[in-house]
């Protein structure tokens, strides 16, 4: 069979057809993208280890011998043990107080249960158990979205499998090369989450030059055939970004179906202020909004904060809250729409 038109020395190292690396929670959308020559990699940070291992057996059965991989997130501090009443307890009344009132202020109906953010805490306890399926399973590369332990690395690497890294500034960089990462994505702001301050293409060249011969992706707001060039051009080995197939359309944002394309500074899907009350108090690295809290550390506030979160429509689908929804996607994501082959 002869190349495709768009084909890197990363195309030869996995036998892949084009240097695209396609995530998704979805097995039958990873499955997707390495049936049509991509590398797809499966979200698991949130799935228990029965489950990931049930996942990727069967993505296995559906890509057959095609390559694959699965991500996992692992922060460098996360609590000991999946104690959820040990989290509730240190939460202090302010913060319960705020999360309440934002859910009376915009109606936010009472989960029925446990969501995907909420089923457990995520914890040295769960992650060694997480690490363990994957490193059992015949997956054949294991991302880390945040976070690269060293002996993580190590054990994935004992187990013939390819690390790769996410990164948004140098020190990211510096600390996976070190911790003997194979690839590194270098991810701007544009994209959905787990990104810096820095721009995707202001990013890449720095983390280029600084990985010597370890391949580089690029990621964020990198959806069409110009934006894979210009990170081509920038040294990039090829392209890592969030697969969202048409068909689940439904889980996006309810005002993003009417309205894809955002207005200024509307990134990740969210951009009225409505959301950014939410996500402000949510993420630690944002200010909060004037009358809130400080933000808690992350493992506190994902405990309260996603107790609510688990009602609204993103992530599980139970509600439509639409001044809080919002779709993890990044910048281009909205400009989708007009991904369509060209006439030649």
């Amino acid at each position: 069979m002869s190349k495709a038109t768009l084909h890197t020395a990363i195309c030869d190292r996995f036998g892949i057809e084009v240097p695209i690396f396609g995530f998704s929670h979805s097995v039958e959308t990873v499955a997707a993208v390495c049936n049509a020559g991509g590398f797809g990699v499966y979200g698991a940070t949130r799935r228990l280890p029965d489950e990931i291992r049930d996942e990727l057996a069967q993505i296995r059965a559906l890509v057959g011998k095609r390559p694959f991989g699965v991500d996992l997130v692992i922060p460098a501090v996360i609590p000991a043990e999946n104690n959820r009443e040990q989290m509730e307890a240190q939460i202090p009344e302010r913060h319960r107080s705020f999360v309440a009132g934002l859910a009376t202020k915009y109606e936010v109906p009472e989960p029925s249960g446990p969501g995907m953010r909420t089923r457990f805490v995520r914890s040295q306890e769960v992650t060694a158990l997480q690490v363990k399926a994957v490193v059992e399973s015949d997956v054949d590369l294991v991302a880390l979205g945040v976070g690269c332990p060293a002996d993580v690395v190590a054990q994935v690497k004992a187990s013939g499998k390819t690390t790769l890294a996410l990164v948004g500034q140098e020190k990211h960089a510096r600390k996976a090369l070190q911790a003997g990462a194979d690839i590194l994505v270098a991810q701007g702001t544009d994209a959905g989450g787990h990104t810096g301050g820095i721009g995707t293409f202001s990013l890449v060249p720095r983390i280029v030059a600084l990985a010597g011969d370890t391949p580089v992706l690029a990621a964020g707001g990198v959806a069409t055939g110009e934006h894979i060039a210009a990170a081509l051009m920038l040294g990039c080995r090829g392209w890592a970004g969030h697969g969202i197939p048409a068909d689940r359309g439904k889980r996006l944002a309810p005002d993003r179906e009417r309205d894809p394309q955002p207005g200024p500074g509307q990134c990740r899907g969210c951009g009225d202020q409505s959301r950014r009350e939410w996500k402000t108090f949510a993420r630690p690295a944002r200010p909060g909004p004037r009358n809130g809290p400080p933000p808690m550390r992350r493992s506190r506030w994902g405990i309260r904060c996603t107790t609510s979160w688990s009602a609204i429509s993103w992530c599980d689908g139970e509600h439509d809250v639409k001044a809080l929804a919002h779709s993890g996607a990044g910048q281009e994501s909205a400009g989708s729409t007009r991904l369509v082959r060209r006439p030649t």
